[in-house]
Order: structure tokens, then C-alpha cells, then sequence
């Protein structure tokens, strides 16, 4: 890879990384929720653009930058483990339950939904 295609990377995740946490934090005020509202909107929107972005047949330096810079970084794995863990620790296993399983639900329509409209893009 490139010098360019490295600060790209660090330039776009840092990006990707600072708005997750604004959005996260607007949606979470928003919805006043005790679920982790924001994290599973972010993980769902990011999987619907990553979808579009294969179903676009991006590749190369493109996806490095559009695929695991930017939506690697908006997305996250790890709070969603991390408050579906709490979740269970507070004693809300169905909260957790469903927390998993809504969101992997969700989070595959929305990516299967992107990559047809990329497709047909």
C-alpha cells in the first residue's frame, strides 16, 4: 500500500471514529433509552453501507479506504458486546437476548438490503 492509502486510512477512521461517537451520544440523549439504542443504530447503518459498498463492486485501495477505514471504524463490535455483557450483569438477559439477536437480524437485512441496491446501482 501506498503512503497516501496509509494516511487515508488513519485520516478516515479517525473521522469515522469521532462522528460514531457524536451520533452515538445524540442518539442515545434522543432516545432516553436504557438499551443501547445508538450502538445499534451505528452497527446497523454501517452494515446497510457496507452492503452497498460490495454490492457497488468496490475493490482495491477504494474498499481499504471506504470498507475497513471508514465503516471498520464507525461500526463497532465491541461496544455491542461490551452492553450486550452489561445488559446481562445488570440482570436484563432478555434485554441482552435481544439485544444480540435483534441486532444481528436487523444488522444482516440492512446489509443484504444495501448490497441489492448497490447492484442494481
Amino acid at each position: 500500500m501506498s503512503l497516501w492509502v496509509w494516511l487515508g486510512i488513519a485520516v478516515l477512521g479517525g473521522f469515522a471514529a469521532i462522528a460514531r461517537f457524536l451520533i452515538d451520544g445524540l442518539i442515545a440523549r434522543a432516545a432516553g433509552a436504557e438499551l443501547p439504542v445508538g450502538t445499534f443504530v451505528i452497527n446497523v447503518s454501517g452494515a446497510f453501507a457496507l452492503g452497498l459498498v460490495s454490492g457497488l463492486a468496490v475493490s482495491g485501495d477504494a474498499l481499504i479506504l471506504i470498507g475497513t477505514a471508514t465503516l471498520g471504524s464507525y461500526t463497532t463490535f465491541s461496544t455491542w458486546m461490551f452492553e450486550s455483557q452489561r445488559l446481562r450483569d445488570d440482570g436484563r438477559f432478555m434485554g441482552a437476548f435481544g439485544n444480540i439477536m435483534i441486532s444481528l437480524a436487523v444488522g444482516f437485512a440492512a446489509l443484504a438490503l444495501g448490497h441489492g441496491i448497490g447492484v442494481q446501482l
